[in-house]
């Protein structure tokens, strides 16, 4: 298992694409280590398909993906050409899918589902999601089980939300979109506001009278 703030491992794969070094294949840039349950499956198609046509949004914010299932290399490759004609896909797959036989990635990051089993019995990788920054630290995880497919529009916005407040001293709230307006975190002092957020700040009126809810648009 990782926590938040831990350094996912520098883990050799195999993958679609070749064999890989976690942390090189970064190369500096924020990653997405997401697992599906088993190639050939429904739900799992039509989820790589639409991470697959949102990996251009993923690159313009400097995101790389990377899927992972149990299945062999040679499953995941013959798999894609499904999920291309599915989802219409043209050009080659946007991102590598490790082959993870195995287990031995899954058991380490707590990726597998004990209610999902293959035709022998062992579990599956659940429906994972561990969005890393430049240095493998991570930054948001998301455990799904397998009947439900994930929404890769929010993966997408959660990314705005974790690099705008990793550089910006605000947060984001509830329902949040890039664009909209941000909260300025406790930390900040009230003297400090104007230098920091020259845009401006507005404080909400609640009747504890405290002033916690300070709204700014987006810096």
């Amino acid at each position: 298992m990782v926590n938040l703030g831990d350094q996912l491992p520098n883990f050799k794969a195999n993958t679609t694409q070749g064999n890989i070094e976690f942390h090189s294949w970064l190369n500096g840039k924020w990653g997405i280590l997401f697992s599906h349950p088993d190639d050939y499956t429904p739900v799992c198609t039509t989820e790589l398909g639409r991470a697959a046509k949102l990996a251009p949004e993923f690159e313009k914010r400097g995101v790389k993906l990377i899927g992972l299932s149990c299945n062999s290399a040679s499953s995941h490759s013959g798999w894609i050409k499904d999920i291309e004609a599915y989802s219409s896909l043209s050009g080659q797959f946007p991102f590598p899918i490790i082959a993870d036989e195995k287990r031995e990635l899954a058991v380490q990051l707590g990726m597998l589902d004990p209610d999902e089993k293959d035709s022998a019995g062992l579990p599956l990788t659940c429906r994972a999601v561990f969005i890393v920054d430049q240095n493998a630290k991570l930054k948001l995880s998301l455990l799904y089980p397998a009947t439900t497919g994930r929404n890769f529009d929010e993966i997408l916005r959660v990314v705005d939300s974790l690099k705008l407040t990793v550089e910006k001293k605000v947060a984001t709230p509830v329902d949040w979109k890039a664009g909209d307006k941000c909260m300025v975190i406790p930390s900040v002092k009230a003297e400090d506001i104007p230098k920091l957020f020259p845009k401006g700040v507005e404080i909400a009126n609640v009747p504890s009278g405290k002033q916690y809810i300070r709204l700014t648009p987006q810096p």
